[in-house]
């Protein structure tokens, strides 16, 4: 069985006040639950007061929007994964469809980033995405593979298993439209076929992949009760502490229909 994993992207929302009042809330309030790993990914001025407040929390895990691939270097507003890692970040966000998008980071880009995270001990979250004209152009599939294959590049099985991938339909993030549990659970068995190939049937099977695109409380149970869907990567239902509770809750299978 693939436990369970929802990480909340606060992008560039939050301040350090803010984030304080959510996490002192949030920890109360999932105190009981502890079949579901919960990321947090804070904007960089809020990641040393939630990484003070989850005191070293197994639960929820402290996650970052960004990083370079480099250690260090004049790299003028980057941040690195060995500064990360000091603020006891666990997860870092890759190739997220904004970065690609706004930031013209390209796969090869986002596989140093990947292998820089590895190198550092840091778990990525791989996101990967189609646009909508490419979806209705037939070219999901093609589109994925390549983006799985491009932004992994050389990666052994070993290094493979701190990999978590995200299905982000660029068409469905910020939109208020969602894929259906049928279109994303279709994306992710092709994702996940995918993974087999290139990597081995074993290392798939084990692979939690995320389905992230307007991921809200009144459409998560139904997503990730897919065979292939494994939690979710929330962007603005996440900015509210009710909100994001009732996702992660769904995941833990508390909601009833």
């Amino acid at each position: 069985m693939r436990k369970k994993l929802v990480a909340a992207n606060w992008k560039m929302n939050m301040t350090v006040g803010e984030s304080t009042s959510f996490i002192e809330d949030f920890r109360r309030d999932v105190a009981e639950i502890s079949n579901v790993e919960i990321v947090i990914a804070p904007p960089f001025t809020c990641i040393a007061k939630v990484s003070e407040l989850l005191g070293g929390s197994q639960k929820i895990r402290l996650g970052a929007q960004n990083m370079h691939y480099e250690m260090n270097g004049a790299y003028t507003g980057e941040i690195s994964a060995p500064m990360l890692r000091e603020l006891f970040v666990r997860y870092i966000i890759v190739g997220h469809s904004e970065r690609r998008q706004l930031f013209g980071e390209t796969n090869a880009i986002v596989c140093k980033k990947v292998h820089a995270a590895l190198g550092a001990e840091l778990k990525p979250i791989l996101c990967i995405g189609e646009t909508l004209e490419e979806r209705d152009a037939g070219k999901e599939e093609t589109v994925l593979r390549t983006q799985l294959v491009e932004s992994l590049g050389t990666i052994d099985e070993e290094s493979f298993q701190d990999i978590v991938i995200a299905y982000e339909p660029i068409w469905a993030i910020g939109t208020g439209r969602t894929a259906s549990p049928d279109q994303a659970q279709k994306a992710h068995a092709s994702i996940r076929k995918t993974l087999s190939e290139i990597i081995s049937p074993a290392s798939a099977d084990k692979t939690r992949i995320l389905y992230g695109g307007s991921v809200k409380p009144s459409n998560a149970r139904e997503l990730m009760s897919e065979s292939d869907i494994d939690g979710a990567l929330v962007g603005g239902a996440s900015l509210e502490e009710r909100s994001f509770l009732e996702i992660v809750k769904a995941a833990s299978g508390e909601i009833e229909e």
